[in-house]
């Protein structure tokens, strides 16, 4: 019995030595590897696993920048990925799938064996995971692709834009015409000096291929005692034009000098003196010259270039036209009524003086938008259509005459109206910078932020030292969530004019933005003290802890200002998220005739109302867009 026993160990123990061998034979052989790899799944493992890191790795690309994501981690994840995959051959090796969950696998299939049902699962995991690698890939080629290669050209175009607009310019043939100094040592001969300079800036902005600094950049250097190089690097010229005019008798002595911005080297020199009748050949005279030794030529465009003369060549009628101008120029109220009175004399001069109509009647309406209001201001808007009307009659294609209809129809908050006269105005004038940023004014007001910052950002180029420009050009910037850009410009505003109006307002509605209450009511604190100081505390305020202070500010703002800022008390309502409230004020504002209003679409604190069926209703009313094709980010 022992012996039989011993016999069947043998055979037993032989049968075992004899499978092994057999195993070992396969495995050593080529064929049995790769099929042992098979029976096990590793191979299907390993094609499971690529197509599944693949679609991990696409969907991480898209989803991990929005959430804002450090570049590491993105590596990290592909490093990880990478790192796994042989782990996971091993782990499908030395284990199979069963109903009772993970079992080491042993060599030798039992006759039960559920490889080939895990398989099955395998294959129908592989194919799932493809269909959905598959679909993901047509969602990115024909959705995410064209969206993210029209985001990198927005981005890419913003940056430029960015970059031009506060760089200083490339300065080429350039030239700055610095106001003339009034030589006559009669105070009121002023405004002669400075129409003679205005005059230079507009005929040479006519010709080819040289740059001219606009008029509020140029004139911010009269009787500086900077050199040539410093003026220069300010504005970003080659060239600057400087001279003295005097006016005795009936005779004009003109010495101007066109020197090197780089040295204060002199290009050319000249003297002319001249009968005072003889004024506008002079002028032409003194343009041909200064245009020659620039090398430029006249721009041979199709567009009606300026001309500030009387059509009759009337010297006193063109007294009275620059006269107005300057009185203008001053700003004040009366210095405004001035300035219309010079035009209208203008105008009896010469009553076909198209230029003096159209500018009286931009006087009008600027009278009437800064200084009037009730029935003082309904008759100078129409004293302002009146001259607008017979300037359109006499001269249809001179562009400050559709300026002017321009901004009439802007302060009767009639928006389409003057967006097609100052696009008009721009057709026939393009060299006019206050007519190319009064397009990007309107096309802002409409919602059109992006083509409105590059409009105002060609502009200042052209004029970098108009405090009000950079003022408007932040906001734009600040609307679209650009707030850097923004408060690089607010800043410019406000070293430019320290005091000036509603810079600091705005640098407070840009860390409000940014949720920086304390650095909000800072900026706050330094506005000048009146409406725009209390309306930039009350919305800084609104956003901070101490709601006893923010109630208050709200109060004494409705109680100092409610009759005039019926529009920013809505924005302070809609940092409180009084919803009612914002729209009662809205509507008070409406009926008021609130400039503000002309705001909405720009506005970051309102634009958070973007898709709120009352925005809509009310933008209807005032005849503004969809609030939903504004181009602002609301907060």
């Amino acid at each position: 019995m022992v012996a039989r026993l011993a016999v069947i160990a043998d055979t037993r123990s032989g049968s075992r030595h004899a499978r092994r061998a057999k195993g070992g034979s396969a495995l050593a052989t080529g064929d049995g590897f790769i099929a042992e790899l098979m029976r096990r799944n590793v191979i299907r493992m390993a094609g499971l696993y690529l197509v599944s890191a693949w679609l991990v790795v696409q969907v991480g690309a898209t989803l991990l920048p929005i959430f804002d994501a450090p570049p590491w981690t993105m590596k990290a994840l592909v490093i990880t990925l990478a790192v796994a995959f042989f782990p996971s051959l091993a782990l499908a090796w030395v284990f199979k799938l069963t109903p009772q969950g993970l079992q080491r696998d042993h060599s030798d299939p039992s006759p039960g064996s559920v490889a080939p049902h895990t398989a099955r699962k395998l294959d129908r995991a592989i194919i799932a995971v493809l269909a959905l690698a598959l679909g993901y890939f047509a969602f990115d080629k024909f959705v995410l692709s064209p969206r993210r290669e029209a985001a990198l050209v927005a981005e890419t175009t913003r940056a430029a834009e960015s970059r031009a607009a506060n760089r200083p310019v490339a300065r080429g043939n350039s030239i700055a015409v610095l106001p003339l100094v009034n030589a006559s040592g009669d105070a009121s001969q002023q405004f002669f000096s400075d129409g003679l300079s205005e005059n230079l800036i507009d005929a040479l902005s006519g010709f080819e291929g040289l740059r001219v600094i606009g008029r509020t950049s140029s004139f911010r250097f009269r009787d500086s005692k900077e050199d040539a190089r410093s003026i220069g690097a300010k504005l970003g010229v080659a060239y600057l034009l400087a001279g003295s005019v005097q006016r005795a008798d009936d005779m004009v002595r003109i010495r101007a000098e066109v020197v090197h911005a780089e040295d204060g080297s002199a290009l050319w020199t000249k003297q002319y003196d001249r009968p005072y009748r003889d004024l506008f050949a002079l002028q032409d005279e003194l343009t041909r010259s200064i245009a020659a030794a620039l090398s430029a030529k006249l721009l041979s465009g199709n567009f009606t270039r300026r001309n500030d003369r009387p059509p009759s060549g009337d010297l006193e009628a063109y007294a009275a036209f620059m006269q107005g101008n300057f009185y203008e120029d001053r700003g004040a109220e009366g210095d405004m009524r001035l300035a219309i009175g010079h035009l209208q004399r203008a105008t009896q001069l010469d009553p076909k003086y198209a230029l003096a109509w159209a500018t009286l009647s931009r006087y009008w309406t600027t009278l009437a938008a800064l200084g009037l209001s009730g029935e003082q201001a309904r008759d100078a808007y129409d004293e302002a259509r009146r001259a607008g009307d017979i300037a359109m009659q006499l001269a249809p294609d001179l562009g400050d005459v559709h300026v002017a209809r321009g901004w009439l129809l802007e302060n009767q908050l009639d928006w389409r109206g003057a967006t097609a006269a100052y696009r008009r105005g721009l057709e026939l004038a393009p060299e006019n910078l206050q007519t190319k940023f009064s397009m990007a004014s309107m096309l802002a007001l409409q919602g059109q932020l992006a083509e409105a910052t590059k409009l105002s950002g060609e502009a200042i180029r052209n004029d970098p030292m108009s405090p009000n420009w950079w003022n408007w050009y932040s906001a734009y910037l600040s609307a679209l969530g650009r707030l850097d850009e923004a408060e690089a410009a607010i800043r410019k505003s406000i070293e430019l004019r320290p005091q000036g109006s509603s810079a600091w307002a705005q640098l407070a509605i840009i860390e409000i933005q940014r949720g920086d209450a304390k650095a909000a009511l800072a900026a706050a604190q330094r506005e000048q003290e009146g409406v725009w100081r209390d309306i930039a505390r009350a919305m800084a305020l609104q956003i901070g802890t101490d709601r006893a202070a923010a109630d208050a500010a709200l109060r004494e703002l409705i109680e100092r200002h409610g009759g005039v800022a019926a529009f920013q008390i809505a924005q302070v309502q809609a940092l409180r998220r009084d919803d009612k409230a914002v729209f009662e004020w809205l509507e008070r504002a409406r009926a008021t005739q609130d400039p503000g209003i002309g705001n909405t679409l720009i506005d970051p604190l309102l634009m958070r109302y973007k898709h709120d069926p009352r925005m809509a209703a009310f933008c209807l009313q005032v005849g503004l867009p969809p609030p939903t094709e504004s181009q602002a980010k609301g907060i």
